[in-house]
């Protein structure tokens, strides 16, 4: 792709100081052109040289989606030329995800709104069951207040412990300013957010575990490193693709038949990305159908756990620093 930078009438490299008759410097290769730029030109350039070879580009895509464990296998045997290197495929696709989730509202509302009259509903009878329960001082659902928090934790019997009452703090702050369509909307939000922050923070430990099962004479980290990069790349790939239906045509009204086009798009693109690991895991190692489908179980749930466990607590994070 070529590049419309203004050449600087200065015929002297900015690099390598060489004369530079045409555009690109003959001796280093750089291009002659203005180093200061506009930010629309810094953000074309990002996407220009991440795409610069446009059929390596969604040819990598491609094998990306359809072909589990190609990409590793070809950048493996040295043919690295053919497709995007993976550290610049995952963060290529982290940034369009970020961006995406940035630029699309959150939908959550609309949902709450059409559910309004049961949420009234079940607060009226939460509200008489209640009254016809017997008080006791310790339970955190009876709490309404910092004022009440406290005189439990001055003068109640059973008081509660530093965590715990720190613990119900934050929460009685959040239910006091917010409401729940509010609070509700904020958990959505930091869940979409940080599902790339989790995947790049879980990688290490991913490859790892495959590490640990695998010979080790036979596959460095490095190798289960490659692997998890193209993974985590399809499975935040899949999310991006799933996350735009929904914004789009996801949001359309129950009664458009593109609706339940969204829907199975959505149980399909889930699907695939349960089952991906398998076929991936058994082509790339090499391994017998049976050892490779026990192992990919194995390390696709422990894997899984950990990612939840991690996605919990940023979004707990998120609720009790709630402003």
């Amino acid at each position: 792709m070529s590049s419309h930078s203004k050449i600087r009438e200065d015929k002297t490299c900015l690099n390598c100081r060489h004369v530079v008759e045409q555009k690109f410097c003959p001796n280093c290769g750089q291009e002659n052109s203005d180093t200061r730029k506009t930010f629309h030109h810094l953000f074309i350039h990002f996407f220009e040289d991440l795409t610069h070879y446009e059929n390596a580009f969604w040819k990598t895509i491609k094998n990306l989606l359809f072909k589990p464990s190609t990409l590793t296998k070809e950048y493996l045997s040295g043919k690295r030329l053919s497709y995007l290197a993976p550290v610049r495929l995952y963060i290529f696709i982290s940034f369009v995800t970020f961006l995406l989730i940035a630029l699309f509202p959150s939908k959550v509302s609309e949902g709450l709104d059409k559910s309004e009259a049961e949420l009234a509903k079940s607060q009226i009878i939460a509200q008489t069951n209640k009254n016809e329960k017997i008080k006791i001082s310790s339970d955190f659902f009876e709490l309404k207040s910092m004022k009440e928090l406290d005189s439990i934790q001055k003068y109640g019997k059973e008081k509660y412990s530093d965590f715990q009452y720190w613990t119900y703090e934050k929460v009685l702050h959040v239910t006091e300013h917010y409401t729940k369509k509010e609070i509700a909307e904020k958990f959505i939000e930091s869940f979409f957010h940080n599902i790339p922050k989790i995947l790049f923070i879980i990688m290490p430990f991913f490859a790892f575990t495959l590490w640990l099962f695998h010979n080790k004479k036979k596959w460095y980290y490095f190798d289960h490193g490659i692997f998890t990069l193209h993974y985590f790349s399809f499975l935040l790939l899949i999310f991006l693709i799933l996350f735009i239906i929904q914004r789009t045509i996801g949001s359309l009204d129950d009664n458009n038949p593109l609706s339940f086009i969204s829907s199975i798009a959505t149980f399909v693109g889930v699907i695939w990305m349960c089952y991906y690991f398998y076929p991936a895991h058994h082509r790339f190692y090499g391994e017998t159908r049976i050892v490779s489908f026990v192992k990919s179980v194995f390390l696709f749930f422990i894997n899984s756990f950990f990612i939840l466990l991690l996605l919990t607590f940023y979004v707990f994070y998120t609720f009790i620093n709630l402003h």
